[in-house]
């Protein structure tokens, strides 16, 4: 028996643009595609239907997307409030990386890029796909393997706790001070 098709929204900057992604996306049989020309129309959709991705455009004329993705984390009436995001966009500067990191996009995709590209990653990210967030509250993509960590210190060769006796010398230190052999 095979799985139900996974449905794919799509909001871009203009109808020609989602029509194009939209085809290219059709073009896998596990995928069915809704097109949205206003979040209005996106909203509406998702009080009554769950859906397993959005993919929508920062340039569009409406509010920012990741004023968009906010909202639809917070909307309790929302069928799919954890839905992975993956938001197109001309340029992405510090500013918009840190609102779209806090909105929970999960992938930001330069354009122009390849239709072909953006289908490889909407299949990727629905095979990949983990609900974070669920217990915790946070419903942002995962990002723990990618926050740089702060290195943790040195530990001394020897502390007086250890239970390891040292039976020869560092090689690495000179044996004799003064000279450099």
């Amino acid at each position: 028996m095979s799985q139900p098709a996974k449905v794919v929204a799509i909001i871009a900057a203009n109808p020609a643009l989602s029509s194009l992604l939209a085809r290219v996306v059709a073009g896998d049989s596990h995928l069915k595609v809704r097109q949205f020309e206003s979040e209005i129309e996106l909203i509406a959709y998702m009080r009554i239907a769950a859906i397993d991705l959005l993919v929508c455009d920062f340039d569009r004329q409406d509010r920012p997307a990741y004023e968009m993705v906010e909202s639809i984390r917070l909307n309790n009436e929302l069928v799919s409030q954890d839905v992975p995001v993956i938001a197109l966009t001309r340029t992405i500067t510090p500013p918009m990386r840190h609102q779209a990191i806090s909105a929970g996009i999960d992938e930001m995709i330069i354009k122009p890029m390849s239709p072909r590209h953006l289908l490889q990653r909407i299949q990727a990210r629905l095979r990949n796909r983990s609900v974070v967030g669920v217990l915790g509250g946070y419903r942002g993509p995962e990002r723990r393997n990618r926050a740089p960590m702060p290195r943790p210190h040195p530990v001394p060769a020897r502390r007086l706790s250890d239970n390891v006796v040292q039976l020869f010398p560092d090689r690495r230190k000179p044996r004799h001070p003064g000279l450099d052999g």
